[in-house]
């Protein structure tokens, strides 16, 4: 039996899994608070299932490393960790729709909001508990938000007409925080600054304030404002390589991807291997199967790539199969042999950004798309 996706017992049926470190989120977020000014509070951000590492097991450590507040994309991934028994803050990062602003203000959940349309519709509703929004400018991602100074006006005057609905923050999303040049980051702080300027000018109260995502709170951790939103970096994975080399941050990969050996075989030169017949042995060889393919979310791109078995890399051959995927041994080995195809296996290490480049992706992208077919197994619960 093993700890599974939800902090639950789950029996293993398959030679095949996931590890979660929560040790090493643990150890990110601490080095980076450590980073920050001191009155600049973490947003653990575990949307996507919190990057395919399992969003409520993540969040709780998250919470209980010295993070203060969560964020999600979706309300229905706010509404997960509710009833996972989460009490703290949840800011919701994408558009809900009107009707939904009931549950999120029952659950204390907090929206985002940019259309003075959506805030004139959510006005006609009653509510028995207040509901809170953080107000998205679009500096300059183009993506959601408001540009202008008519489209502030007219929400703030929408919004003072429900004495239940708060403004409680306002941000923004920068675009090439993760780049060497900050042309284009320095104009969309800019503009950020004249909306906040004008926003403050026209509203009371206090307000949560972010900007700074992963990216800018490595490289740039002053002016971030009283909260940073930090996502791939709690997972151990830098933003780019400029970020790994100019924000002197030593930071800690969580995921892991494993595997065994279910099957070993000897095959004669001229013998082929999977679909289409694409890798043909040239002499004496054996092959090993393992129970993994591009139905779990290993791309069928990384046919080629090296894997680590017995501690050394040794390559997929042939096309990966929707459930299983081959590799080229150098000797005999026996049923189970451990397959390590991301993380440490010995002495030796397949970092996540190494699977991205041959995917010819990002490494955000690669824990996402493993999917839930393969179970996860947390340590440091």
């Amino acid at each position: 039996m093993v700890f599974g996706r939800e902090s639950r017992f789950v029996d293993l049926h398959r030679s095949t899994w996931v590890e979660i470190d929560l040790n090493a989120i643990a150890y990110n977020i601490n080095t980076i608070k450590n980073k920050m000014p001191n009155h600049t509070k973490v947003i653990a951000v575990v949307k996507a299932d919190g990057y395919g590492h399992g969003s409520i097991p993540v969040a709780k450590k998250a919470l209980d490393s010295g993070a203060e507040a969560l964020a999600v994309a979706l309300l229905e991934e706010a509404l997960e960790l509710r009833d996972a028994g989460i009490t703290a803050p949840i800011l919701v990062l994408g558009w809900v729709p009107p009707a939904s602003a009931i549950i999120a203000a029952e659950q204390n959940i907090t929206l985002t909001f940019f259309q003075q349309e959506w805030i004139q519709q959510v006005n006609t509703y009653s509510f028995t508990k207040p509901l809170k929004l953080h107000l998205k400018l679009d500096s300059g991602m183009g993506r959601i938000g408001i540009r202008t100074e008519e489209e502030l006006h007219a929400i703030l005057y929408a919004l003072n007409k429900n004495s239940s609905i708060y403004l409680t923050g306002v941000y923004t999303h920068f675009a090439t925080a993760d780049e060497p040049e900050s042309t284009y980051f320095d104009v969309q702080k800019k503009r950020f600054e004249r909306g906040l300027s004008l926003l403050q000018d026209n509203w009371n109260g206090n307000l949560d304030i972010h900007i700074g995502n992963s990216a800018s709170a490595i490289r740039l951790p002053e002016g971030m404002y009283n909260y940073i939103r930090f996502g791939i970096a709690m997972y151990g994975l830098y933003p780019s390589k400029a970020v790994k080399e100019q924000g002197d941050i030593e930071l800690k990969q969580a995921f892991s991807l494993h595997s065994q050996l279910v099957h070993v075989k000897q095959i004669q030169a001229g013998d082929s291997i999977s679909y289409g017949c694409t890798y043909t042995a040239k002499k004496e060889e054996w092959i090993g199967t393992i129970p993994i393919g591009y139905g779990d979310g290993w791309l069928r791109k990384m046919q080629g790539f090296s894997i680590l078995i017995n501690g050394k890399r040794m390559p997929i051959v042939g096309r990966i199969c929707m459930d299983q995927t081959m590799v080229r041994l150098d000797r005999a080995y026996p049923v189970e042999t451990k397959v390590t195809f991301i993380g440490h296996q010995n002495d030796a290490f397949i970092p996540m950004d190494e699977v991205s480049e041959y995917a010819e992706t990002i490494n955000y992208e690669i824990p996402c798309v493993i999917n839930k077919r393969i179970p996860r197994i947390y340590k440091g619960l």
